[in-house]
């Protein structure tokens, strides 16, 4: 009887885990992104100052877009648990 070879265990570049933290953090940078939005007006010739250049569009919502690609790049270093 002949001996079956063995296939190789296929094994890939992150563990299960880092890769649940890549999709949070790629849902953070979503979160972010979507702070951003709004701030139009549908008159052409109205300009709300205010509205635009809010707080969440300024400061919040670029500082909420970089946490997450931080996340992600700490994600992807992340030694996997064995």
């Amino acid at each position: 009887m002949a001996k079956k070879e063995q296939e190789p265990k296929v094994e890939f570049a992150l563990g299960k885990e880092n890769y649940y933290y890549l999709i949070i953090g790629f849902a953070i940078i979503i979160i972010g992104f979507l702070l951003m939005m709004g701030g139009g007006s549908k008159d052409p010739n109205v300009f709300n100052a205010d509205e635009l250049f809010s707080f969440r569009r300024i400061v919040l919502a670029p500082v909420v877009v970089l946490f997450g690609f931080m996340f992600e790049i700490w994600a992807i270093m992340k030694k996997p648990k064995e």
